[in-house]
């Protein structure tokens, strides 16, 4: 992985085999990032991404391998207990065109994953809801 800043903004190079989670969540410690939204393009040969069921307040998760383009992936980075916390959600298409996605848990590169992070001036926190099973945005 490669990047650089310019101002406000990160523009991310990951390279194959490289997991995408885990990239973007060292680039965000070291970079003391806050708060960011994030989108991303490239390719993955396999990634795990889940859709949360508020009845059971969990998530069930899906893996896929293969050849994907990664159609869209967004996000934001905020922190809880002092370190960055992620929430991505991903797509990605087949050689069929059938498009797979969810929330992202993780996804290794394949050939390439080129990213930007827009950092935002501020800070906001994350608080566990026993109501919802999730970790909000605290504001």
């Amino acid at each position: 992985m490669e990047y650089r800043r310019f101002k406000d903004s990160l523009v991310i190079r990951m390279d194959k085999g490289e997991e995408i989670v885990e990239q973007l969540t060292a680039v965000a410690a070291r970079e003391h990032i806050a708060l960011a939204e994030v989108s991303a393009l490239g390719a993955v040969g396999s990634f795990t991404a889940g859709v949360f069921y508020p009845g059971e307040k969990e998530y069930h998760s899906n893996d896929f391998t293969g050849d994907f383009e990664i159609v869209s992936l967004t996000g934001t980075v905020t922190e809880m207990d002092g370190k960055p916390y992620l929430h991505l959600h991903m797509s990605a298409g087949d050689r069929e065109g059938r498009v797979w996605g969810g929330h992202l848990n993780r996804a290794v590169v394949s050939a390439t994953c080129e990213m930007v992070v827009r950092i935002l001036d501020g800070h906001v926190g994350r608080a566990f809801s026993p109501e919802i099973g999730l970790n909000l945005l605290a504001f």
